[in-house]
């Protein structure tokens, strides 16, 4: 009786630590931001057309964020193009190597892990260039993976990115997400 006793003490600790951390994260992360402009500077003033387009590119986009976070792959499943891939890490911009390519199937794989990857990941600075039914967006994401991921840490991290979208049979699907900088530890640098 006493070992029963003093192993749900123990689990009550566990629980209510790894509850109070995620409630540590949730107040200290930091602040985003919307973008100066809902299309990048140079482009061409939006249309009403095309700004209702942007708003759904950008609800999508946040959409899908969430779902990474909750583990929602049949959603992710969905929004998804079956060729879509996901380059992690800005190695390839002075001709080196990536930190990991991911498909389709290989990044559902990692998101549906439990629990999930991610604390949290939330977009910040997104402006969306429009050709028709395709959008591109530029922007960041702010984030903090758990203690079981592959690159644990407590700092939180950004990355910069460009991302690919195309309406098809009137749905958006991302086709590719390449991140332009970063991860940084938000420490690193200023945003």
């Amino acid at each position: 009786m006493r070992f029963y006793i003093t192993n749900v003490f123990l689990l009550a600790l566990v629980v209510a630590a790894s509850a109070q951390q995620v409630a540590d994260d949730a107040v200290h992360r930091p602040k985003t931001a919307a973008a100066p402009t809902p299309a990048p500077i140079g482009a061409p003033v939006p249309s009403d057309a095309d700004r209702a387009k942007i708003a759904e590119v950008l609800a999508f986009e946040k959409q899908m964020e969430a779902a990474v976070v909750r583990g929602d792959v049949t959603f992710l499943d969905r929004a998804l193009s079956p060729d879509f891939l996901f380059t992690h890490g800005d190695g390839w911009v002075d001709g080196g190597a990536p930190l990991k390519v991911d498909t389709k199937a290989t990044w559902l794989e990692y998101v549906a892990k439990q629990p999930s990857p991610y604390i949290y990941r939330e977009l910040d600075h997104v402006q969306v260039e429009l050709h028709g039914d395709i959008a591109l967006t530029i922007g960041r994401y702010l984030y903090l993976p758990r203690p079981n991921s592959p690159h644990p840490t407590t700092n939180h991290l950004y990355v910069w990115f460009e991302r690919v979208y195309q309406k098809q049979n009137g749905e958006w699907k991302h086709l590719s997400h390449r991140t332009t900088k970063g991860p940084v530890r938000e420490d690193d640098a200023a945003n």
